[in-house]
């Protein structure tokens, strides 16, 4: 078969597994409630908020309680079990073998704090009964059995840290006395207080309720650096479990294994896990308490002998750090190899893969994070990998559909058990937006199309690691990965005699892979796989062992190692050489480069892989050659650059010469900017929100320092004061910084609406370039296709981001990429603006509330704290 017509049949093949899915109900099969637990390494993972999927009775969407409304994004929807087994011929189609639910069990319906609903399922008020909203054991057990009628399993969201919000402390708090600013909730919705015991023993003025000790009497955590914070105090205003009581153990053992027992389910997700002791899934896992044994054994007796639980520890590695990564494998495995969780959801893989993907960053930061999951994780195979989920912004609301087909692509060709959050497959930019027609966030409509490109496209994926089982059950090894900017990723995937090579392209010019050591002769045969593009070439190995060819842009594909006999090369001309590079740190704008070729020979100077703008060289009469290369828009000292010579005629290149360039940064602007002045446009008198998370003056600026290396440009801001109390993974959270950028001598073109701001730019100035940074996002867009209501359209680089907490200074570094290569920025303007964001920039009301600032006057009120500019980048300072 040619590698056309292979390509071909996988589309075909795919495209037939997708149309099982067809677009109504599914078919029933009823199948027993308990079955034997698969090889987890080989599942696939479809993900619901069960509220927000699929609406399968309308009888109980309404409790009369205020609770429902499909037109709030923090109330119910409608969502339910029936929903979720009625689509279950559209999970399967898309390749899902497992269905994740969140907690199903009964709710604190409306948080009196907040104004909030708990439709998601995280505020418990009783963990062994359903919520109303989401049916019956019956519903459940129903869901279950058509699960393993499929062959399919059921996971099950849980949470050990916490109930729902139904008392707090106010500033008279004692560690020493519970009853000191005790502050019930007694208009909690539907409840005051949990309903099941002991969770029911939530008042320390009633001394049996005290001394049973069930819950840590503490307010909300306000720095979560601290380590005793961070187990005992509240997160978000969730009553605090004390987990360290025998009494709270048993009853999370007795209340978890009743769903195992009554409900069928295959595995356990754990919430919050980094807020309980990590010696609790000891505990929780295998307990040798008669009364209530551990999961592991509850689950045995049901003839599941790996029952998988998995935690979530939200977190993030900094590039090239793995701190996060080791507190996750320390709930997996004890100092002393005592097993704990059999997983964990793996977060540092998705934060860098999310940076390298939406934002641009370079794929060595991703090459780096594969590595470290292998040599530290004994079990990175059981651990989820994710692209969206609930939590976090989805991949499109800052990224591109190329960006998003290429992180599917890696996570499907990767060790972990890929997790698809619902709607992913139908391009949803919204986190919590509805599946369904009647729900929060669905415009209208249903959103099961199964003829979608992206349902389609992940459907082939899922049919690549089906039938590959190397990619599920192999082990990674990272042949390249571009450190200076967007390019390529290129590792094997290896099991036993099965060899598979993946490769991509994040940049939006071509790249060259060079001699890439794949461990095979000369000859061998590479046939495609899979290509992004429906395209990709046969590749062989040359003469020096080693593979070098080209991949288009942004792009990706897969390549079979074959056992076929090698094929006969004929002997390349040697003599392509690069002369060794200077040593230490290149401080001039140039570089010239030297070397050898064959007399008149046509060779391509190649800059970090970029084959987009390699320069074309001709050898002279003797077969040397030169040529100048610029280093002006090199910013980062610690990057190593390589250059390599190229003869697209022959296949060959030469070993990469290497260099790193040592910035020279010339200040622009220093600007200060009043304190206190953090209430919003002139005239205006803004407050924050009055949930007590939010501290003044996180959105206050103090100042800004603007400096710029040729077309870079760095923005150091000072603040009021910097939050972590949520611990962002950029560094600060409370706070959405979003700036606009008109380049020099463009004042006529651009746009000048603020998107989701309600308003124009100030002065007449108009912005070609936009950025929004927060905790969880960083995103960067052009001004095509920007309005009132759109953001613009997604580009990148964004800018690397650090935080100085002490110094109160957010930094953010935009390389020359991010603003289109401008030499020179001399004239820009820049106009920076706060606020803050969570899937939305925050509402603005006359009054606040927890989560809404104050002080409007009207609906058409700009969403800005406080602001510098516009202003435009000086000249550089003279020699």
């Amino acid at each position: 078969m040619t590698p056309r017509s292979l390509l071909k049949g996988l589309s075909l093949a795919a495209l037939t597994w997708a149309c099982v899915a067809g677009s109504g109900a599914s078919a029933q099969t009823t199948g027993p409630l308990h079955v034997p637990s698969p090889d987890w390494r080989d599942q696939v993972i479809y993900f619901v908020m069960t509220d927000r999927f699929e609406d399968g009775d309308p009888s109980n969407n309404n409790q009369g309680k205020g609770e429902f409304d499909p037109a709030q994004r923090g109330r119910f929807s409608g969502g339910d079990l029936k929903g979720v087994e009625k689509r279950l011929d559209y999970i399967q189609g898309l390749g899902a073998t497992s269905v994740w639910v969140t907690p199903p069990v009964e709710n604190q319906w409306l948080d009196p704090a907040t104004g909030y609903g708990g439709y998601h399922g995280y505020w418990a008020s009783n963990l062994k009964a359903i919520d109303r909203h989401l049916g019956s054991l019956k519903d459940y057990q129903s869901l279950s059995r058509a699960l393993h009628g499929k062959g399919m399993y059921l996971i099950q969201d849980i949470v050990l840290n916490h109930t729902g919000n139904f008392f707090n402390y106010g500033s008279e708090f004692d560690p020493k006395d519970p009853t000191k600013g005790y502050v019930p909730y007694p208009n909690s919705v539907p409840m005051a207080a949990p309903t099941q015991y002991p969770f029911s023993l939530n008042d320390p003025r009633r001394k049996a309720d005290r001394e049973a000790g069930i819950y840590h009497w503490t307010p909300d955590i306000k720095n979560l650096s601290e380590r005793d914070q961070e187990l005992n105090y509240q997160l978000s205003g969730l009553d605090d479990l004390n987990t360290e009581n025998p009494v709270v153990k048993r009853a999370l053992r007795d209340s978890y294994a009743h769903w195992i027992k009554e409900a069928g389910v295959d595995g356990f997700r754990v919430d919050t896990i980094f807020y309980v002791p990590p010696e609790l899934m000891t505990d929780f896992m295998y307990s040798k308490d008669p009364k209530a044994p551990g999961i592991a054994e509850i689950a045995r007796r049901t003839g599941r002998e790996n029952f998988h639980v998995f935690g979530e520890g939200f977190g993030m590695d900094r590039r090239f750090e793995d701190k996060v990564a080791r507190r996750l494998n320390n709930y997996m495995v004890g100092p002393q190899g005592e097993a704990r969780s059999p997983g964990m959801i793996n977060f540092p893989l998705y934060g860098t893969a999310t940076d390298v993907f939406a934002r641009g960053r370079p794929p060595a930061e991703l090459a780096y994070r594969i590595e470290n999951m292998m040599a530290l994780h004994q079990r990175a195979h059981l651990m989820p990998t994710f692209l969206d989920n609930h939590d976090v912004d989805r991949f499109l609301s800052g990224g591109t559909e190329t960006g998003l087909r290429q992180n599917l692509l890696m996570m499907m060709t990767l060790p972990g058990i890929p997790v698809i959050y619902y709607g992913t497959e139908q391009g949803f930019t919204v986190q919590r937006a509805a599946m369904f027609a009647n729900g929060w966030g669905s415009g209208g409509r249903d959103h099961f199309d199964t003829t979608s490109p992206l349902y389609r496209y992940i459907a082939s994926l899922t049919k690549l690691r089906r039938e590959n089982r190397v990619l599920s059950r192999g082990t990674p090894k990272v042949l390249a990965g571009e450190a200076a900017g967007a390019g390529a990723l290129v590792y094997l995937m290896q099991d036993g005699g099965e060899t598979l090579l993946v490769a991509m392209n994040t940049a939006d010019h071509p790249v060259l892979l060079d001699n890439l050591e794949i461990g095979q002769g000369p000859g061998t045969v590479l046939q495609p796989l899979f290509a992004m593009d429906g395209k990709a070439p046969l590749l062989v190995v040359g003469q020096n062992k080693r593979l070098t060819t080209e991949l288009g842009a942004q792009t990706g594909a897969v390549w079979r190692v074959t056992k076929a006999p090698p094929l006969s090369l004929k002997a390349a001309a040697s003599g392509l050489r690069l002369d060794p590079l200077p040593s230490g740190p290149i401080t001039e704008p140039t570089l010239m480069v030297r070397g050898q070729a064959g007399p008149g020979e046509m060779v391509k100077l190649v800059l970090d892989g970029n084959l987009g703008d390699a320069q074309a060289i001709q050898a002279d009469a003797t077969g040397r050659w030169q040529a100048k290369i610029s280093t002006a828009a090199f910013v980062d000292e610690t990057i190593t650059h390589r250059v390599t010579a190229y003869s697209a005629k022959s296949g060959q290149a030469t070993e990469a010469g290497t260099f790193k360039v040592r910035p020279s940064w010339s200040l622009r602007n220093d600007i200060t900017d009043p304190a206190g002045d953090d209430t919003g446009p002139p005239g205006s008198a803004y407050a924050y929100p009055t949930d007590p998370s939010f501290e003044p003056p996180t959105m206050d600026f103090q100042g800004v320092r603007v400096s710029t290396a040729g077309g870079a440009v760095k923005l150091e801001l000072d603040m009021g004061a910097i939050s972590q109390v949520w611990g962002p993974q950029n560094g600060f959270d409370h706070l959405s910084l979003t700036g606009f950028i008109q380049l020099p001598g463009q004042s006529d073109t651009g746009a000048r609406v603020m998107p989701n701001q309600r308003g124009d730019l100030p002065d007449g100035m108009h912005w070609h370039y936009r950025f929004r940074a927060h905790g969880w996002t960083n995103a960067l867009f052009s001004h095509v296709g920007a309005s009132a209501a759109q953001e613009g359209t997604k580009t990148g680089p964004a800018p690397s981001i650090s935080v100085d907490k002490e110094a109160k200074r957010i930094t953010l570094i935009f390389p020359s990429s991010s603003f289109g290569d401008q030499a020179d920025l001399t004239g820009a303007k820049l106009y920076l603006t706060t606020w803050d964001y969570d899937a939305a920039y925050r509402a603005l009301e006359p009054t606040a509330g927890a989560y809404i600032f104050g002080g409007a006057k009207s609906s058409s009120d700009p969403k800005i704290m406080d602001a510098i500019g516009p202003f435009s980048i000086g000249a550089a300072p003279s020699e």
